[in-house]
């Protein structure tokens, strides 16, 4: 595996190694000393060309703890602040001799584009609304620590879907690994065409949240991104929450062994109140362990090689 820019770059095979390696990863944050040689003599570039405080420091994190050499760039903070394009930047870069690049762009296939140019490794950390597949890798992770095999659970995503990457990476994540996916928003925040091509993708779609939850086995709530929005998605904020958000009185219908998962950052009060962020059968801060496993997890498939690793 030379890059992971999308979770169709993995096999389910694949998914399971990362799987695997991450269960090992994850006992490191319970050392007093929390440090790997995996990665020594390697060099990692966190390139965000996008705000992020739990997906850049994971890979901040993972990269340090596998003993690699780890490099921050934002935009601020770089050359494409005075107008050099993305190309050049990441040339420039890779001239010193990286060995890794973890990229987050506003514009989507921007990671590709970049895996393109360089010889380096690259993994996207989301890429405007198309992808983010370490952050459906954590969840898929997270998920089955708490349920076993994910084969015929049903998962329900529920939220603002036209704007999520983390919805598309996840639906094709969790579909690959056995479970049943049914993905809810208003009218307004259900991707155009989901509708026609979800059948055959293998997964279903709602309008209706009352009607899903109560059969879930698992549920995902996606934060509003109200960044991204130039209109009117939905009235006001109230109904949104009344009509689709994880309510006190929605949590009661909920089993009490139904994780409840949320990417972050969290919008408390709107797409989840805190009765159901803050509740015992929430998997969120699991999701941030998870996430710190799961990442070196990427980074040692995709940089150890056999010397490193022997």
């Amino acid at each position: 595996m030379k890059h992971l820019l999308s979770i169709d770059d993995l096999s389910v095979d694949q998914i399971q190694e990362i799987f695997a390696t991450a269960g090992d990863m994850h006992d490191v944050q319970h050392r007093s000393v929390k440090k790997l040689p995996a990665l020594r003599g390697r060099t990692v570039v966190n390139m965000f060309f996008e705000d992020s405080t739990r997906t850049r420091s994971s890979f901040e994190i993972a990269g340090k703890w596998l003993s690699a050499d780890v490099i921050n760039i934002s935009a601020k903070g770089s050359s494409t602040s005075k107008g050099e394009s993305l190309r050049d930047t990441v040339l420039t870069v890779c001239a010193m001799g990286v060995d890794g690049l973890v990229v987050r762009h506003p514009a989507s296939g921007a990671a590709q584009q970049v895996a393109g140019w360089v010889d380096a490794s690259v993994v996207n950390a989301g890429d405007g609304m198309h992808e983010h597949p370490t952050q459906a890798l954590l969840d898929a992770y997270t998920l089955q620590r708490r349920l076993g095999s994910l084969e015929g659970k049903h998962v329900a995503i529920i939220g603002d879907l036209t704007h999520s990457r983390v919805f598309r990476s996840n639906v094709q994540c969790l579909t690959k690994l056995g479970a049943e996916v049914t993905v809810v928003a208003p009218p307004t925040l259900m991707p155009s065409g989901v509708g026609p091509w979800s059948e055959s993708a293998g997964f279903a779609t709602s309008y209706d949240v009352d009607e899903v939850l109560p059969h879930a086995d698992a549920v995902m709530m996606l934060r509003v991104q109200r960044e991204r929005m130039s209109g009117g998605y939905f009235p006001t904020a109230r109904e949104y929450t009344v009509g689709y958000g994880l309510t006190r009185d929605r949590l009661a219908t909920l089993h009490p062994d139904v994780p409840i998962c949320h990417p972050g950052p969290m919008n408390r009060g709107l797409e989840i109140a805190a009765d159901a962020a803050d509740a015992a059968q929430s998997a969120i801060l699991d999701q941030v362990s998870a996430g710190l496993a799961v990442r070196m997890a990427v980074l040692y498939h995709l940089l150890a090689g056999e010397e490193s690793s022997a």
